[in-house]
């Protein structure tokens, strides 16, 4: 494999910037994963870069789809998803000198010789879930030596499990609500163990797998009773689950975007989350994607400026702590005494026009397509490799 190394990569001032928008996936996350695609693919400035558009399929195939929004969008009754095809994409080098593309994207198909697509200077990987925002992908984009959006391999490692997640924020001093871990190994082998430690933490709580997102597989538990099914239904989706104390809090969040160079990371004007009452007791995959009424952002939200300017701090604070690189948006409780408790940093954040992310940025002065864009410039400026 012929690489250009990182000091002497230069992107061709005369055309547009090609951009591989990668989507879909494997995780049970794929249908959110192609709603975030169907606003980026609207809203991306196509006179600016060259739109290449992969879905991956639920098996892992990588294929060419269309590049029309709508296809992608969240339709009344059907999920968007990326099928499979008969011909598939692979990423070759093809050592292309002083150029920043010197990785191609290939067609392969059966008894026909592979052809290229053209070289890639930029993926936007718009994957959630396991096998996309946990690091794997980015494993893949960093051996191929191709500069991508968001987070890199440790930090959406990281990102996505979140026992670790909570590990490394204790470790930097940010404060975590009470939690318990339930492994496979212990769910088998002691599962009345496994309940008592989780009913200590009280009620309610909440059960969720360890690595997933966009609520898939997450219970609110009121009583111990529920306890067992709860954590069945968190391991159809990972055989890690974790158990959380129910927390009394706002729910505030943060959209923290990368600095330019080496200055510090820059964070949005706090947002809170308010479920309407009706049919959302919590903020959940439907109030999240589908149901457009089920929740309020209030940005700025209604806090005090001293805890304001805190909540920011500590989500640049909690950025770093993971070492993440391009976006994340981070979550935390605030308590009815004034304390500010760590929840969560998602490193691929929903991103449609309705998520929470870009409305937080929007606010704050960043449109939509402005986002993507200096998402794009930030990953085209850094270097690949070690960094």
């Amino acid at each position: 494999m012929t690489v250009v190394p990182p000091e002497t990569a230069r992107l061709d001032p005369t055309r547009r910037p090609r951009v591989l928008v990668l989507f879909g996936g494997r995780s049970s996350e794929h249908a959110v994963s192609c709603i975030t695609a169907a606003g980026v693919l609207e809203a991306i400035d196509r006179d600016k870069y060259e739109i290449i558009p992969v879905g991956i399929a639920k098996n892992g195939q990588w294929v060419q789809v269309s590049g029309d929004p709508s296809q992608w969008s969240l339709r009344s009754a059907t999920l968007p998803e990326v099928h499979t095809s008969d011909e598939s994409l692979v990423l070759a080098a093809s050592g292309a000198g002083q150029n920043l593309a010197s990785t191609e994207l290939m067609v392969t198909a059966a008894e026909q010789m592979p052809r290229s697509l053209g070289g890639i200077d930029v993926v936007v990987p718009l994957l959630h879930g396991p096998f996309g925002e946990d690091g794997t992908l980015q494993g893949l984009l960093e051996m191929a030596d191709i500069r991508y959006v968001g987070a890199g391999v440790l930090a959406s490692a990281v990102g996505m499990d979140k026992h670790y997640m909570k590990v490394v924020f204790a470790a930097a001093g940010l404060t975590v609500g009470p939690y318990e871990v339930i492994t496979d190994r212990q769910w088998a082998n002691d599962r009345d163990g496994c309940l008592g430690r989780a009913a200590a933490l009280g009620f309610p709580s909440f059960v969720k797998p360890a690595r997933a997102g966009s609520s898939m597989g997450i219970t609110r538990v009121a009583s111990e009773s529920d306890l067992a099914a709860a954590i069945e239904a968190a391991r159809e989706f990972d055989p890690k689950v974790l158990v959380e104390a129910g927390i009394i809090g706002r729910e505030i969040e943060v959209a923290v975007l990368q600095g330019r160079g080496t200055n510090e990371p820059r964070t949005s004007l706090p947002g809170e989350i308010a479920v309407q009452p009706g049919e959302h007791d919590w903020y959940d995959f439907e109030a999240k994607y589908v149901d457009g009424a089920a929740a309020e952002l209030s940005c700025p939200a209604d806090l005090p400026p001293a805890t304001s300017e805190q909540v920011r701090a500590l989500a640049a604070a909690a950025f770093d702590a993971v070492g993440a690189e391009g976006l994340s948006r981070v979550d935390f409780f605030y308590t009815p005494s004034g304390g500010l408790i760590i929840n969560e940093i998602n490193t691929m954040p929903g991103f449609t026009p309705i998520s929470m992310y870009p409305q937080m940025w929007a606010k704050s002065g960043l449109t939509y397509t402005e986002l993507i864009d200096e998402l794009i410039e930030l990953a085209l400026s850094r270097k690949t490799g070690l960094r």
